[in-house]
């Protein structure tokens, strides 16, 4: 474990930057010029005028009010000022649920750590084995740690019986959140307005059938099968082609309104650019005039585009939004088996309109599982490779092992008194750097998947990049670090000796996971309120882009939590605080200030910046839950494991029932909680019903949800019109396209496919 001046040093330096980020912040959110970058969800909201538009020229740019400088840290208590339920009316259920994770942190680690101050970390320094131990590297920190204990000491009871403590009180607050974010998503979704998601359904794997198209089956299916409820549907067209179209315009449109603003600034030049590639060689053209004519072209392949994915019956994707007249027929529709093959007609609650991932909608269902057995195989190989650079990270880390296997190095490595900055502040940011390609890349694993949700997506990206950390940043950095720190010990040991020095070096690991916490935790989230790349980009589109002020709110980026990769990254803290609870105490106080100050921070982006592209009702909280019962587990089998090389059996199979408990507790919150966040109460469907009907009589559902499934590049024209049975039709006839049994030489291979008689339904053409 590094030295008090290695945490000091490390400590010293994210401590001055996060306070220069905050301070930072504090000056520039109350300059007029910057009030769209910190405030944007105002904004979007229209409750917020810009403060350009009054005072003087200067007073336009820069704040002149000097009192409002010595008020700069005001945003700190009016961030915790917002009720809860006036945050979730603000901001949704999502954001007011994910802000409640750090508030978790804070919940289970404060007894925590009071009770391992008191008890524990004396207990540990008063043991005085290291001193004696003369085979082991160690520093004053590992006084303060379990390694300090001499083998087969009866002080390990102490630690014993604290893990229970632990476990059980973490059971406690686990058990107590998850019933209240459960109460919440349950009032929310009974409160909440009228949505389209709400009465549909998304359909799969919709069989092909020889007689009729997708629409005309889908429509034949859900009139039979769901007479009473359905009510439309939207065919699922595969128009990605025409997507990229529209985007690639978008793109030279903002370029064609670039060089006019250029032009409009200085009418006696008429700008121009290369056409080669990044406009660095090529031919040098009228810049306006070459992207005037490069947009009329697109429009011209975009019509055409348009015209083909309406009119190719190979553009419509087996699968279909399916509407139906009440919330009860939708959740019986979502929550049912539609034949007796499970393979065929699967349905699911459809996600809101702007929750729909529209390009995995035209994926095959058959390529969904060779797809997800592709990706998987790729994250283990991923995971595997991504060792290397963890070992290189960590051996930044160790720089007093390097000295003594390679000696020649000691004058570079002690040059300047570099050392402590090197081994202090390094490692977390080396790694840190590692890391910011992996979300992406992640993300970009998930889409290939074919999930059909912005909020399936960034589950599942969460669950990718949660098992990323937990392989290479906690494990590989414990067992990397430990090798090559022990690695003398290793060669000149004998083989039984070796589980022995990797129990007693695990809590040596510590400074490191310090020195992480501190960069990622401290720096990291005082950077994020600073919105740096925000406050540049929109600068820089504001000087050059902006010509109204419609263009002005185009050119704000107020972005949005990303579930995706803070979520896993909350849940590796959660994971070192368990873990090292009992064997390093001294860890958790840099745990407890990352979890007040990101509560503290995203709780005001959330009210003032982030707007959320989706709202799921706090779906994503069943997830939490669970790795957070992992990272219990992974504590108690870790400390299981440490006790084992201490010679100390007994105590050893006294924490064995720990991992059953974790494990039973999580079935039991599991069976109790999980179906809230999975199924929608009928009972609570037909309650709304009833009230709708009752205080709007004269509600026009087919007009509400006639386009709320349109895919986005169809919305600005008129062409698609929605297949529905019509709502007045009591007849229970159903009219289809379908041959007659009787006309048919053999039995067809898609009869089953509908899930319904034939012989029972009289057959009509269609009027």
């Amino acid at each position: 474990m590094g030295s008090l001046t290695d945490i000091g040093v490390a400590a010293g330096i994210n401590i001055v930057s996060a306070l220069g980020f905050l301070l930072a912040f504090a000056v520039l959110r109350i300059q007029p010029i910057n009030d769209r970058v910190y405030f944007p969800k105002w904004y979007l909201k229209g409750t917020r005028s810009s403060p350009r538009h009054l005072g003087s020229v200067f007073s336009k740019f820069v704040n002149a009010d000097l009192s409002t400088y010595i008020r700069f840290l005001n945003w700190m208590p009016a961030a915790l000022q917002m009720p809860e339920p006036e945050l979730i009316e603000h901001a949704g259920l999502d954001s007011a649920v994910y802000v409640r994770i750090y508030l978790l942190g804070l919940k289970i680690f404060v007894p925590i750590a009071v009770l391992a101050f008191i008890l524990l970390v004396p207990i540990n320094w008063t043991s005085g084995t290291l001193e004696n131990e003369k085979s082991l590297s160690y520093d004053q920190i590992d006084k303060l740690s379990i390694s300090n204990l001499g083998k087969g000491s009866k002080r390990f009871w102490a630690h014993i019986v604290m893990a229970y403590v632990f476990t059980f009180w973490t059971f406690y607050v686990l058990y107590r959140e998850y019933k209240v974010v459960t109460t919440m998503r349950l009032r929310f979704l009974a409160n909440q307005n009228r949505r389209p998601d709400q009465f549909t359904v998304v359909v799969r794997n919709v069989p092909p059938d020889p007689d009729e198209t997708v629409s005309e089956h889908v429509e034949h299916f859900f009139a039979v099968n769901h007479r009473d409820h359905y009510l439309s549907h939207q065919s699922v067209y595969n128009a990605n082609i025409l997507a990229g179209l529209v985007e690639k315009k978008k793109g030279l449109q903002n370029w064609l309104v670039y060089y006019e603003n250029q032009h409009a600034k200085n009418p006696a030049k008429k700008p121009t650019m290369k056409t080669g590639l990044w406009g660095l060689w090529g031919k040098r053209v009228d810049a306006i005039e070459y992207y005037t004519t490069a947009i009329e072209e697109l429009c011209k392949q975009e019509d055409e585009e348009r015209q083909k994915v309406i009119t190719d019956p190979n553009a419509i994707m087996p699968a279909a939004f399916v509407s139906f007249k009440s919330r009860w027929g939708a959740a019986v529709c979502a929550q049912t088996q539609q034949t007796s093959n499970p393979t065929l007609w699967l349905t699911e609650w459809a996600p809101e309109p702007r929750d729909v991932f529209w390009p995995n909608l035209a994926i095959p269902f058959v390529e969904l599982s060779v797809r997800r057995l592709i990706m998987a195989v790729s994250l283990f190989f991923l995971t595997f490779f991504f060792m290397i650079p963890i070992a290189i990270v960590q051996s930044l880390a160790n720089l007093d092992d390097i000295e003594r296997m390679l000696p020649f190095l000691k004058p570079i490595i002690e040059r300047n008194s570099l050392k402590s900055i090197v081994q202090g502040f390094l490692p977390g940011i080396a790694l840190k750097i590692f890391l910011i390609l992996l979300p992406t890349i992640l993300m970009t694993m998930s889409k290939i998947e074919g999930h059909t949700s912005l909020s399936g997506l960034d589950r599942r990206t969460a669950s990718k990049y949660y098992l990323f950390l937990f392989v290479n940043v906690f494990l590989g950095s414990v067992i990397t670090g430990t090798a090559f720190q022990q690695l003398n010990n290793f060669i000149h040991q004998s083989a039984n000796k070796i589980p022995e020095i990797v129990g007693e070096s695990i809590p040596m690991k510590a400074t490191f996971f310090i020195t992480y916490v501190m960069v990622d935790g401290w720096a990291g989230v005082a950077a994020e309120v600073l919105r740096l790349k925000a406050l540049v980009m929109f600068h820089i589109k504001n000087a050059f882009l902006v010509r109204t002020e419609r263009d002005r709110e185009q050119a704000m980026d107020p972005g949005s939590l990303d579930f995706g990769t803070t979520e896993p990254r909350i849940q590796l803290y959660f994971l070192l605080g368990l873990v090292y609870a009992v064997v390093t105490p001294i860890l958790l106080p840099f745990i407890i200030v990352f979890f007040s100050l990101a509560y503290l921070v995203f709780r005001h982006q959330i009210i003032n910046v982030y707007n959320q592209q989706y709202e799921s009702g706090g779906q994503f909280w069943p997830d939490v839950q669970r790795r957070l019962v992992i990272a219990l587990i992974v504590s108690q089998i870790l400390l299981l494991g440490l006790l084992s090389t201490q010679e100390a059996e007994k105590s050893t199979v006294v924490l064995l029932p720990l991992p059953v408990l974790s494990i039973w507790f999580h079935y039991v919150c599991k069976g109790r909680f999980e179906p809230a966040f999975i199924k929608f109460p009928l009972q609570d469907a037909m309650v709304k019903d009833t009230l709708e009907r009752a205080n709007d009589p004269t509600l026009n559902l087919r007009e509400y949800l006639k386009d709320a499934y349109l895919h986005p590049v169809f919305h600005k024209n008129d062409m698609y019109e929605l297949v529905a049975i019509d709502e007045e039709e009591k007849n229970p006839l159903v009219a289809t396209k379908r041959r007659s049994r009787m006309n048919t030489p053999v039995d067809s291979k898609f009869n089953s496919s509908s899930g319904t008689n034939e012989g029972e339904f009289n057959r009509m053409p269609p009027p």
